[in-house]
């Protein structure tokens, strides 16, 4: 018996171990590769990766085709779990793994088109310019990659199907990356609803005007907006709710980070120790293993650049190369209108507009649900845009809602914006780079090799009927919902080498020297004013500590201002 004891312990250790052995081998072959000779088919020349201590790749490449390439490879090798996520989401493909749950979340982003609007934008696409070919390869990489290594361990998890990255997603998250930004799902049904409901008077505490003297030390207010009034129905309300809660937890569930903001700020050389500018940056978005950025260092003849780039993307967002370098903030500006139409009482599928009746487009989609059966979608369009209310009817009552997006309204070459910008060695090129970049409006606050420092307010910015504040929910029937041209890029907001020697960003409305109002979902100044504040100290000489102490500096206005007024109140109690 003693014996057969031992015998029994040494087959289940010997068992242990080969499990045991078996499992780390199983893990091992799906860790990254850092040492070592990979062969990728299509490179034409050798390329060489080393990693830094933080893990960061260091591409030298001997063309941009192979650079390109590599970097897809690398990034797929530590990101491909969320590539395959993020694509899924923009594509509204999330059910067809997670099940039933987001289905909701699936019908939300088909409803906004962003796989609509990818396909009809890859079919038209110029696959020979420069920055088409660099996203062609960068996905040859991501795939050669996946076709060649074992699946990550969450595919395996979650049964997920290997499947080529097309150009369609990239575009498809591009598009979910520009709806992240949008703050008008969230805000304009209840502020109409305040202005509607409650009246006009309850609005005062949002501090809606325009205020064109800009936030940081403004005076009074001088742009008003006349009101509207909508004709939606208290389901109606409570069905935009609904949407703006999803579009908030569809986020959450597929554990996509939220984008909240940014800080950047820039110093000419003469406020500097070192007499050449120095550039701050720090984007604000919400903690996420891994990290929404994707950091690498990319080189090749004629081309250096080190970046931080997202999935699926080939560009680098925030960067520098040896001439130019750049940060990024969130403009805020509006370019999403909710668009209450007035439908035609003896045809369901016809709108009001200027006057006549315009028939709606209809298109059907199919979403696949893991565990449940297929669901058809018929999803219409008006001229003002997707109507975001036909996949929720059971929410909402008998008034369709269009969704005005510039995002889908304007060629929006952002691949190729931020192409040039990781190229661009002058402030002219720069310039002609953000001019690109339609949808999301974004702040590139920079600094070059030759001194220059500067700000563009990159957006395409629609011009609106005076008098129209699209912080509401706009009249679909009523010339207020129309859109008259789009303003030049030299209106935009911005500053060039100004005289104070530095210019902050963070998200704050901005003074247009143009004069032209350029509504937003502007957050509070607090932050600026705390950033001028220290930068406007007169014969102080910056240099990297300062500025990496301004960084960290977490205090601002709002706390005091706030208790000046409650805390007298609060002692009276």
């Amino acid at each position: 018996m003693h014996i057969a004891v031992k015998i029994l312990a040494a087959t289940v250790t010997t068992t242990l171990i080969a499990v045991g052995g078996a499992a780390t081998w199983h893990l091992h072959q799906k860790m990254p590769v850092r040492n070592g000779t990979v062969h990728v088919r299509t490179l034409s020349a050798p390329v060489t990766v080393t990693y830094d201590d933080r893990g960061v790749p260091h591409i030298q490449a001997q063309n941009e085709a192979d650079l390109y390439r590599t970097l897809g490879y690398v990034h797929a090798q530590d990101r491909l779990f969320q590539m395959e996520m993020v694509r899924r989401l923009a594509n509204g493909e999330l059910a067809e793994l997670l099940g039933p749950k987001l289905l909701e979340t699936d019908k939300l982003f088909r409803t906004l088109g962003l796989r609509d609007h990818a396909q009809k934008t890859a079919q038209a696409m110029d696959l020979n310019t420069p920055a088409a070919k660099a996203l062609v390869a960068y996905l040859d990489g991501i795939n050669q990659f996946q076709a060649s290594h074992p699946a990550p361990l969450e595919f395996e998890v979650l049964h997920i199907p290997k499947r080529p990255f097309t150009v369609q997603d990239t575009l498809a998250v591009t598009g979910y990356l520009a709806y992240s930004f949008a703050a008008a799902l969230r805000t304009e049904p209840p502020l109409t609803y305040v202005r509607d409901k409650l009246g006009p008077d309850y609005l005062r505490i949002f501090d809606l005007d325009w205020h064109p003297e800009g936030v940081v030390g403004r005076g009074s207010a001088a742009y008003r907006a006349r009101p509207t009034t909508s004709a939606l129905q208290d389901k109606d309300w409570e069905g935009l709710q609904h949407l703006a809660a999803l579009g908030q937890s569809a986020l959450e569930t597929a554990g996509v980070p939220v984008f909240e903001g940014s800080n950047a700020w820039v110093i000419s050389g003469k406020r500097t120790a070192s007499g050449k500018p120095l550039l701050a940056g720090d984007p604000h978005i919400a903690y996420s293993a891994p990290s929404v950025w994707y950091e690498a260092h990319l080189s090749a003849p004629g081309f250096e650049l080190y970046g931080h780039y997202q999935a699926l993307n080939p560009v680098a967002l925030l960067g520098h190369n040896r001439q130019f370098g750049w940060s990024l903030t969130m403009f805020e500006n509006d370019d999403m209108d909710l668009v209450a139409e007035k439908p035609n009482p003896s045809n369901a599928n016809q709108v009001a507009i200027g006057g006549q009746w315009v028939d709606l487009q209809a298109r059907t989609e199919t979403i696949k649900v893991k565990g449940a059966s297929d669901v058809q979608l018929t999803l219409r369009r008006s001229p003002h845009g997707p109507i975001i209310t036909d996949a929720f009817k059971d929410n909402f009552g008998d008034t369709p809602i269009a969704l005005w997006w510039a995002f889908q309204e304007t060629e929006n070459s952002v691949l190729q914006a931020f192409y040039e910008l990781n190229r661009a060695d002058t402030r002219d090129k720069a310039r002609a780079a953000a001019e690109k970049i339609h949808s999301p409006g974004l702040n590139v606050v920079w600094a070059n090799a030759a001194g220059d420092i500067g700000w563009w307010a990159a957006a395409k910015l629609p011009i609106r009927p005076a008098g129209v504040n699209p912080t509401f929910i706009l009249d679909g029937s009523a010339p207020e919902s129309d859109k008259l041209g789009w303003y030049d890029f030299r209106f935009n907001p911005q500053e060039e080498n100004p005289a104070r020697g530095y210019i902050v960003s963070a998200n704050h409305q901005p003074k247009p020297k143009s004069g032209v109002p350029v509504p937003g979902y502007y957050c509070l100044s607090d932050r600026a004013e705390r950033l001028d504040a220290a930068l406007r100290v007169p014969d102080k000489a910056w240099d990297s500590p300062a500025a990496q102490a301004l960084q960290l500096d977490s205090g601002n206005g709002y706390g005091p201002r706030v208790l000046a007024d409650l805390m007298p109140i609060l002692k009276a109690v």
